[in-house]
């Protein structure tokens, strides 16, 4: 019986319940379809950082300022950060070794470098790695051509991207063999460090930040940052370093004068620099590979495992070290933490906007509120409760809600499904990036469609708020008079 009355009073009250569900709709529409899209481009992020470079949990030197696995997350400081090296890494290693749910771990030592190949100089990011653990953790890094990296030897490889924007500026593709001269500077010296190119990756999904990482032997990243294997201290970069890094090779020479000796050859150029650079990089490892200065300890969990349980109990141990465990998100860094702030800002929006049509909504019950002043009398005089009255009321605007929630959801999926079939291509790299591919693929995504529908009935029910208790305050006398 109540059932069949409230949905009399709002066949009676079409057009204000008409309005409501249009104004809940809408909202629940646009909340479905921005956080659908968040969504897909959070977990296409997601896998590509853990499945590519990051793994599930990242251990570092506990400091300050926040750190991804190249610099500082705060843009401000990033150029002049210096990331920090392990304390007791081997140590450290053991002991995280022996914790249940781990499916692999390695080693990563970064750094910032600026390559020269093929008369083409642009900056990069180093990864230097373990590479007999390295590449096993990481199924999104595909061979494109030459071999990987293998452990104990000098080499680098590149990107494919990076390949054919070389081959672009230089007219040269670069083939495997091909000398890498890489030059960093700081207060500990200026260094030049040529090596050979050993390989071309891909990554599965790669963003515009993982175009320009080098694998490289951690050996050659540890000479660069000046990074000493038995306790190094950190180098900071200065901006006459910076200058140096800038400047054409021949450039650094052209000026200096040097006393020869008779019958030697007179002059000093690059060339004769970067031949004594390889011979001397040739001749073995300059440190011991095995417990070297590392930068980061990289973890994948075994599935099923909660990241966040596995990380606060790793807290606890690694505290007494100076240590501190992480997520992948503040690990990649960048792109990562974009999509939270982008999902909060966004949310923010549709919160404003879910505020402006609560506030529509109220003022629309309260004016069929008052129309209905002599039918509320009645039930009153008739001996209707006040939770009667409240139970009518809610039941219908939550009846109107349930039905606005449907269609905002069913909007949504229709339009999804209509995009995805129209193919549309994403020109810009950085949002294919996020979004898993070139072509707009957006999924179904069941927990967000779940939060939409909840958001839907909240609406309803809180624009109900306000006009059912004016409703019961409605004397019966004065309702009949007035009706």
């Amino acid at each position: 019986m109540f059932f069949f009355l409230a949905l009399r009073n709002i066949a009676r009250n079409k057009k204000n319940s008409a309005i409501i569900a249009l104004l809940i709709a809408v909202i629940t529409f646009l909340f479905f379809i921005g956080n659908s899209l968040i969504g897909r481009a959070d977990r296409s992020i997601r896998e590509a950082y853990i499945e590519s470079l990051t793994g599930d949990v990242v251990i570092q030197k506990a400091a300050d300022v926040s750190m991804n696995l190249f610099g500082a997350n705060t843009p401000i400081i990033d150029s002049y950060f210096t990331i920090p090296v392990l304390p007791a890494h081997d140590e450290v290693m053991g002991l995280v070794s022996a914790k249940e749910g781990i499916a692999g771990i390695t080693s990563q030592v970064s750094g910032r470098a600026y390559l020269d190949m093929l008369e083409v100089r642009e900056p990069v990011l180093l990864c230097g790695v373990d590479a007999a653990s390295y590449f096993p953790l990481f199924p999104g890094i595909s061979l494109e051509e030459g071999r990987f990296l293998r452990s104990g030897e000098y080499g680098a490889m590149i990107t494919l991207a990076r390949a054919e924007r070389i081959r672009q500026q230089s007219g040269r593709y670069p083939a495997i063999g091909t000398p890498m001269l890489f030059t960093s500077g700081g207060s500990a010296g200026f260094k030049i460090r040529e090596i050979p190119l050993v390989g071309i990756f891909s990554y599965q999904n790669p963003g515009q930040l993982m175009n320009e990482i080098v694998i490289i032997d951690p050996q050659t990243v540890r000479v660069l940052n000046s990074i000493q294997v038995a306790g190094s201290a950190d180098v900071e970069v200065g901006e006459d370093a910076l200058r140096l890094l800038a400047a054409d090779l021949d450039d650094l020479f052209e000026e200096t004068v040097f006393d020869s000796a008779p019958g030697a050859e007179e002059g000093f150029s690059a060339d004769m620099l970067q031949s004594y650079l390889s011979e001397s990089a040739s001749e073995g490892p300059e440190e011991d590979l095995a417990g070297g200065d590392w930068n980061f300890i990289i973890i994948r969990l075994k599935d099923g495992l909660s990241s966040a349980a596995f990380i606060a109990s790793l807290n606890e141990k690694l505290a007494a070290y100076g240590l501190v465990a992480v997520n992948w998100r503040i690990a990649a860094g960048g792109s990562a933490i974009l999509m939270v702030l982008i999902r909060m800002l966004f949310n923010g929006g549709v919160f404003l906007v879910s505020v402006a049509g609560i506030i529509t909504a109220i003022n629309i019950l309260l004016i069929a509120v008052f129309r209905r002043t002599r039918e509320i009398g009645t039930l009153r005089a008739i001996g209707a409760s006040d939770a009667y009255i409240r139970l009518l009321i809610l039941g219908e605007n939550f009846l109107i809600a349930l039905a606005a929630g449907c269609a905002g959801v069913l909007g949504g999926f229709w339009f999804l499904w209509a995009v995805n079939r129209m193919g549309i291509v994403i020109s810009n790299e950085l949002i294919a990036s996020m979004l898993g591919g070139a072509v707009l693929r957006v999924g179904f995504l069941p927990h967000v469609a779940i939060l939409s529908f909840a958001a839907a009935l909240i609406l309803g029910i809180a624009a109900s708020v306000y006009p059912v208790e004016i409703a019961v305050r409605i004397e019966p006398v004065a309702a009949v008079r007035r009706g």
